[in-house]
């Protein structure tokens, strides 16, 4: 489907974006490895997310919906049931990551995950090498893609050392501890976003930070109490990004969470020299159940290039697409260096922005890490497309907002994937 984004009036207003898709997963997952019954409130309801609740129900959990979120009644750390299909994961990136490291400790059961063309080709040897080293059965489509078959053994503690700060795989890698023999411990090149430590810190598990590492010992089990999933910061990104290119607006964004290490672009925007108003967490804050909630307003004023550096982009992996938009209308250059990671996203990242920004009237170049922008004070406007992924579908109609002829987005339908409301919130954001 296509949809253009014309310029015109500021966008002003309140806006309470929607469920974190981070929290969602995660949610998900620990209620099912719990052994109760969970209240979930506030779970995003897209296709993702639905990936994630379709598998659990398949591995034995109960799920019912519920006026303002879900009941999900767990089956124990070591209870997952032996589906009799393969686990669809749908387009649901996370889910294919996370969920590998319960399954491979399920000793005497077999699991196997699949999804849509676009998950067929994300790697999932990057979880793979670790499990393996825990004594984990697996086997994936030419070593490296899915499907993923996973066969459940017993799993010892490992020390892992990530070759790249990934919040999915350090995830793994812990959900995995939990049913291991022996200590746990992930050693993070930088810091990544840490949703689920501090699910398993309130879930009764012995999990620590100490500086670049974090530690697991394995409990008897997960008393996972009631979850609420706060406002989506990568989401909100897009409305702030809006705010920033379209002169004379300001968006307040109302219950968001403030968590040090999924805010980094909001920090980066700063920076730059947007407005910023809000009670984030600060950067290193310790680690502490539960998510810290915020409010951040945003408002326009003129923006100059910067210089996102490695350690930065774990905790702004998702929203560097917007850092791109922002430089095209900076002063200056910007630069993003260490971000290969986008290279593995829904769609290669780099590539696709790069040749969505410049058939807009950017200039960019794209590096094997990052990308580097001259801002020339807007863009011209044109026909992007999307490329099945949510997150280009929603920067094209960003870029229309502030462009000087419009945006035709192709494939806009990919925002439902994790903001099934993205464009109306735009709507009556400008009024």
């Amino acid at each position: 489907m296509n949809r253009t984004f014309r310029p015109g009036a500021p966008v002003r207003g309140t806006l309470v974006p929607p469920p974190d898709k981070s929290l969602s997963h995660r949610a998900a997952l620990l209620a099912a490895m719990g052994e109760g019954t969970v209240r979930v409130t506030g779970y995003l309801d897209a296709a993702d997310t639905r990936s994630t609740l379709a598998a659990v129900q398949a591995l034995g959990a109960r799920v019912e919906a519920e006026r303002d979120g879900l009941r999900i009644t767990g089956v124990g750390l070591r209870g997952a049931r032996e589906p009799g299909a393969p686990l669809d994961v749908g387009n649901a990136g996370t889910l294919l990551r996370l969920l590998p490291g319960w399954l491979a400790g399920q000793e005497g059961r077999a699991f196997t995950l699949d999804g849509d063309a676009s998950i067929r080709r994300r790697p999932v040897d990057r979880v793979a090498a670790p499990l393996r080293l825990m004594g984990a059965r697996l086997r994936a489509r030419e070593g490296r893609l899915p499907p993923l078959e996973i066969e459940g053994a017993p799993l010892r503690g490992t020390e892992y050392v990530l070759p790249v700060a990934s919040a999915q795989v350090k995830s793994c890698v812990l959900l995995a501890g939990l049913l291991a023999a022996g200590e746990t411990m992930v050693v993070e090149p930088a810091p990544s976003r840490d949703h689920t430590e501090r699910m398993l810190l309130a879930a009764g598990a012995d999990v620590r930070r100490d500086g670049d590492r974090v530690r697991l010992r394995p409990p008897d089990g997960l008393a996972t109490g009631d979850l609420r999933v706060a406002g989506d910061p990568s989401s909100a990104a897009f409305p702030m990004a809006a705010a920033l290119v379209v002169p004379g607006s300001r968006v307040t964004v109302t219950g968001m969470t403030g968590n040090w290490t999924r805010t980094g672009f909001v920090r980066i925007a700063e920076r730059m020299g947007a407005r910023v108003r809000g009670d984030l967490e600060l950067r290193g804050a310790p680690l502490t159940p539960g998510e810290p909630i915020c409010d951040v307003e945003v408002a326009h004023a003129p923006l100059h290039g910067t210089e996102v550096t490695p350690d930065e982009v774990p905790l702004a992996i998702d929203e560097l697409p917007l850092v791109a938009l922002l430089g095209c209308f900076a002063e200056g250059e910007t630069v993003v260096r260490g971000a290969q990671e986008l290279r593995v996203k829904e769609s290669d990242r780099i590539a696709t922005v790069v040749d969505g920004l410049r058939g807009l009237g950017a200039v960019i170049e794209a590096t094997a890490d990052g990308f580097v922008v001259q801002g020339t004070g807007g863009l011209r406007g044109g026909t992007l497309r999307a490329h099945g992924d949510h997150r280009l579908a929603m920067l094209g109609a960003v870029a229309g907002l502030g462009s000087r002829a419009g945006v035709e987005v192709d494939g806009v339908e990919a925002a439902e994937v994790s903001y099934p409301r993205f464009a109306d919130d735009l709507a009556a954001l400008r009024g």
